[in-house]
């Protein structure tokens, strides 16, 4: 892969340690409701920084069998001082581009999400290309987002296919599996103003693979967490509005328990600030992530994990994970295609999830067969909405799914 072997490249990883006299996550009950996960939360935690020269001789310490072996990878950046800076077409414009990124997979999907301070009449467009050993694709338009749709767009972007690929409204899907890649973002806005990007995530996937299933985490059995219920079906046009319900419920919870009223948001408001003008719709994932992303102290983005066992670590951290679904494999009607988003919120005693779903006009809370959520889930790839505070202790991250210091240990500059 000849663009890849060359210039190692200046990384500047994200905070590297927590103040752990801050965190909780991991007092739990065993029978009856996790203790509320941002209970203990406070605001403001110090980061302290860490950066690393990283060269074609680094030893990856998680070993490259178990990383290499379950079809996933996230990468994240919460800080840019790697990226090349330069000016785009209109005046004020500053574009990010990264170095060029070698991955511990081959990927043929992308998703990418970002969580930007936006002021009224700023906007970002986020592109991505792939590397192979004989080329690079173009570079693809994965959003074009703005708080602003009247004076800046905020759309997915059609007919980007090519040989190599296409962009599926907000997933890069390639013919053929790549190497590398490289990410480049524009940030611009009215009056010279820019959006402050806070963090960039790479959901990368090799769809060819099929991991074998881990042992569950039985310490997630007996646990729910106090999720408000919503049903989209209580709103105008609700029966397309399941996205922006399961972004309410998700942050009307972190409002609760982090007793912040700017975090809760009904339905309808969502739906406005998430809506893709191309697609015409509210489905758009990275949209729906940039939305809660916006707000200062919050951490969203969509992944995709491999295994149930990887949702209870979360519901057993006390974080409650949305999901990507086809709606008809969840309730037994058949093999869809009918995608749905709900809200997992902990499972039974016996394994099986319990599930805010808010595409039912009565009682949201619904416990489903373990075996109908992994066959509804894996309609797309385990796609995961991630929404909690940016200080929170996430899960151990065994294979390099989200956003943690084992993700990070995954990723060559070249």
């Amino acid at each position: 892969m000849n663009q890849l072997r060359h210039a190692a490249r200046f990384w500047t990883a994200p905070a590297l340690w927590r103040n752990q006299s801050n965190l909780p996550l991991h007092k739990r009950q065993r029978t009856g409701a996790v203790q509320s996960a941002g209970a203990r939360l406070q605001h403001g935690s110090p980061h302290l920084l860490a950066s690393f020269l990283f060269c074609a001789c680094l030893i990856y310490p998680c070993g490259a069998a178990p990383c290499d072996a379950r079809g996933e990878q996230f990468i994240a950046f919460t800080h840019f001082r790697g990226f090349e800076r330069g000016r785009g077409s209109r005046v004020g414009e500053l574009v990010l581009t990264s170095p060029l990124i070698e991955p511990r997979i081959h990927w043929n999907e992308l998703i990418a999400s970002w969580n930007a301070q936006s002021p009224a009449g700023t906007y970002l467009k986020v592109e991505a290309r792939a590397f192979y050993p004989d080329h690079a694709t173009k570079f693809f338009i994965l959003g074009e987002w703005s708080p602003s749709p009247t004076r800046h767009p905020r759309q997915s972007v059609a007919n980007q296919a090519d040989a190599d690929g296409n962009v599926a409204t907000d997933t890069l899907k390639l013919t053929d599996p790549a190497e590398g890649l490289q990410v480049r973002i524009t940030l611009g806005g009215d009056d010279l103003i820019k959006p402050d990007l806070k963090f960039l995530g790479l959901s990368l996937t090799d769809t060819n693979v099929s991991p074998p299933a881990m042992p569950p985490d039985r310490m997630a059995w007996g646990q729910t967490i106090s999720v408000p219920e919503r049903s989209q079906m209580a709103y105008p046009n609700g029966k397309v509005l399941c996205s922006p319900t399961t972004v309410s419920m998700l942050m009307t919870y972190w409002a609760g328990v982090l007793h912040r009223p700017d975090l809760d948001h009904d339905v309808p408001e969502v739906a406005e600030a998430v809506y893709d003008s191309q697609w015409k719709g509210t489905g758009n994932w990275p949209f729906n992530m940039a939305y809660p992303g916006s707000f200062p102290r919050i951490r969203a983005y969509v992944t995709r994990m491999s295994d149930v066992s990887e949702l209870e670590q979360w519901i057993a951290a006390g974080l409650p994970v949305g999901l990507s679904v086809c709606y008809d494999r969840l309730r037994g009607k058949g093999p869809g295609p009918n995608g749905h988003l709900v809200v997992c919120v902990g499972f039974t005693e016996q394994g099986d999830p319990i599930i805010n779903d808010p595409g039912t006009s009565q009682h949201v809370r619904k416990v489903f067969a373990r075996s109908k959520l992994i066959y509804a889930w894996a309609y797309s790839h385990n796609a995961a909405y991630l929404i909690y505070p940016a200080d929170a202790e996430v899960p151990n991250d065994r294979f390099g799914h989200w956003d943690s210091w084992t993700a990070h240990q995954r990723i060559l500059f070249r």
